[in-house]
Order: C-alpha cells, then sequence, then structure tokens
C-alpha cells in the first residue's frame, strides 16, 4: 500500500478539524455571535449621525473580526493535545509545519470564513457604500488568515498553561497591530477615494510573511510544549 502524499495528509487534516468544528456548533457560533454584537453595539452606542458612522465604521469591523478570530484560539491545540492527537502528529514522517498549516486553514474556514461572509451585512449598519464593502470583504479575506496563522503561534506557545487565555492575548494583540492597521486604513481609504491598493498591498504581503514563517515558528513551539 502507497504511503499517503503530503498533499493527502493536509486535506484529511483540514476534513477531520472542519467535520470536529461542525458537530461542535457551538464554539463555531460563539465567535460568529459574539462579531455580530460588538459590531452591532456601537451604532447603538454612538448615535444615528451618518458621517460618524461611516468614520467609525471600519475600525469597529476590524476589531470585532480579530477579537472574534483571537476567542476561537484556544481550541485549535488544546483538544488534540488532550486525547494524543497531537503527539501523533508530530512524530508524523510528513512535515509538522505543514500539517500544522493545514490544521491553521481549517481554523480560518470555521472562523475568519464566516466573519468574512456577513462582515458586509454590519457595515451596512455604518453607512458603508457599495466599493467600501468590497474592500472591507476583500481586506478581510488577506487579513483573517494572518491572524490565524500569528494567533497559532501564540496557540502553541500557550498550550497546556494556566491561565493560558489571557497569555495568549498579550502575546498576539501586539502581532495583530499591523493587520488592524492596514485593513482598516483600506475601507478607509476607499471611503474616502484616496484608493485602497497600497494597503491591500501591504495585507497581502503580510499574509505571504506569515505563510511562510508562521508554520514553522509553531510547529517549534508545539515540539517544545509537548516535551
Amino acid at each position: 500500500m502507497n504511503r499517503p502524499g503530503l498533499l493527502d495528509c493536509m486535506k484529511t487534516v483540514i476534513a477531520r478539524d472542519v467535520r470536529i468544528a461542525l458537530r461542535r456548533r457551538a464554539d463555531v457560533m460563539t465567535s460568529l455571535i459574539f462579531f455580530v454584537i460588538v459590531v452591532s453595539l456601537f451604532p447603538l452606542g454612538i448615535g444615528a449621525d451618518p458621517v460618524l458612522l461611516r468614520t467609525l465604521g471600519p475600525g469597529v469591523v476590524w476589531v470585532a473580526a480579530l477579537l472574534a478570530c483571537m476567542l476561537a484560539l484556544g481550541r485549535l491545540f488544546a483538544n488534540d493535545h488532550a486525547d494524543g492527537t497531537l503527539e501523533q502528529l508530530i512524530l508524523s514522517p510528513q512535515p509538522l509545519s505543514l500539517l500544522v498549516l493545514a490544521k491553521t486553514i481549517a481554523h480560518w474556514l470555521t472562523t475568519g470564513l464566516p466573519l468574512v461572509v456577513i462582515a458586509p451585512l454590519l457595515g451596512l449598519q455604518f453607512n458603508l457604500d457599495a466599493d467600501a464593502l468590497l474592500v472591507l470583504i476583500a481586506s478581510l479575506l488577506l487579513g483573517t488568515p494572518t491572524l490565524s496563522l500569528i494567533g497559532a503561534i501564540g496557540a502553541a506557545l500557550t498550550l497546556g498553561l494556566r491561565g493560558g487565555g489571557a497569555l495568549l492575548a498579550l502575546l498576539i494583540l501586539p502581532l495583530y497591530i499591523p493587520v488592524l492597521i492596514f485593513g482598516a486604513g483600506a475601507v478607509e481609504a476607499t471611503a474616502a477615494a484616496l484608493g485602497a491598493t497600497a494597503h491591500l498591498s501591504i495585507l497581502g504581503a503580510l499574509l505571504l510573511c506569515t505563510l511562510v514563517f508562521a508554520p514553522w515558528a509553531t510547529a517549534l513551539a508545539l515540539k517544545i510544549a509537548t516535551e
């Protein structure tokens, strides 16, 4: 029997994690509902001034998306660590960094992608026009995978630690700042008719950098955490 190839292993890991997430729909819905509630509270709190809403909207949506992604990071490796699956992944003949990348992709599919889908509806609350909503979608498509990749490093570093949730936030929130700045900045620039190409290009560059370095760093952190 032929040994499964690397791509087959990655597809298996992605499919497994997505199936597990769909069986635990409450965990998936928690992040999505949190995102909706946080974004929806701001128009109620700051009033109905369309200019003010349009100004604050991109930042509000992006901060809520950032926090919602971070909320789901705790379960990225914790369950696998508890049932011994993580040790099997580490002992696998396949590169651990690529298996970690597969798990991160599954995390984004179940956490980041739903936020991208629902974000335009929430953006309407802030009086964003069609162009700004399209750029919001594009910025989230580029930015939320970066959040998942960076968050995976923090989740691996805090794996098994008491009070790991608070430490995780302290570790990764500073690293999220560039993504937040350029993600919200892309939408703001579009709303001001300045163009968002530069912001989106930087978000793409950040995504490429994290795709190269984050899985390797996460794999190293996981090996240290399980020793």
